[in-house]
């Protein structure tokens, strides 16, 4: 997917970069709020609640996978935008990736009441959103901000975000619904698998920038340590006071 992280430059590096935590940081972007690709992403939020009441009220199927369709072209729009029109702004990179998941629990829990995936698939995507939960808290106790959406995140994004309407698809009685279950699977399976793929180099860059934060510190401590047993050391004048 095309984030709004995309749209500034992020705290820390990103995590499939094989950067550490002592490369250059860039300028965070403006803090912005009225901007056109935010007002798409804000009514790419929108959509969610109505996604819902699609699936689970009146279950109008094909609306509700016309709403899926629509914020896949808003989250690609939105960014485009704000890299054309240089609209980014951090609340951006919180909007866009916050729409993102919040399509994504939403699916998943829609599609797991109405059984069309199983309970199991929900549970290990959820589980890897609490990973990178206690991961960013560990970033965050060291004054860090998240790490910048991945390549590989991007990718994993993508695929569960075509895997869910094609598996929608799949479930009705549809001369194309077998082709759109098998596709969809195989997007979903894809996209798992990746989504994990994301969340471990997300925990092992984490786990750099802990160490060398750590480090840092520890050698700062050396530093104040050594200076004052150089005072201590130094010898003092002579007084008229006497010795």
């Amino acid at each position: 997917m095309h984030q709004q992280g995309q749209r500034g430059d992020p705290t820390v590096v990103p995590a499939d970069s094989g950067a550490t935590a002592g490369g250059t940081v860039p300028a965070s972007p403006p803090e912005r709020v009225f901007t056109v690709p935010n007002a798409i992403s804000v009514a790419r939020l929108a959509g969610v609640p109505l996604f819902l009441w699609l699936v689970l009220g009146p279950q109008a199927d094909w609306w509700a996978i016309a709403v899926l369709i629509a914020a896949g072209i808003s989250d690609w729009l939105d960014g485009k935008l704000a890299r054309a029109w240089n609209q980014q702004s951090q609340l951006g990179q919180v909007l866009d990736p916050a729409a993102d998941r919040l399509y994504i629990a939403a699916t998943l829990v829609a599609l797991a009441i109405r059984d069309v995936i199983p309970w199991w698939l929900v549970g290990l995507l959820v589980a890897r959103e609490l990973v990178l939960g206690v991961a960013l808290l560990v970033l965050r106790r060291h004054s860090y901000g998240p790490l910048q959406v991945s390549l590989v995140g991007k990718v994993a994004t993508l695929c569960l975000l075509y895997a869910f309407p094609l598996l929608f698809i799949g479930a009705h009685d549809d001369p194309v619904a077998t082709v759109a279950r098998v596709t969809g699977w195989a997007f979903a399976i894809w996209g798992t698998g990746l989504y994990w793929w994301a969340a471990v180099l997300y925990l092992v860059q984490t786990r750099q920038i802990v160490a060398a934060a750590r480090q840092g510190d520890a050698a700062g401590q050396e530093d104040i340590a050594g200076q004052q047993d150089t005072a201590l050391a130094r010898p003092r004048p002579p007084s008229d006071d006497g010795p």
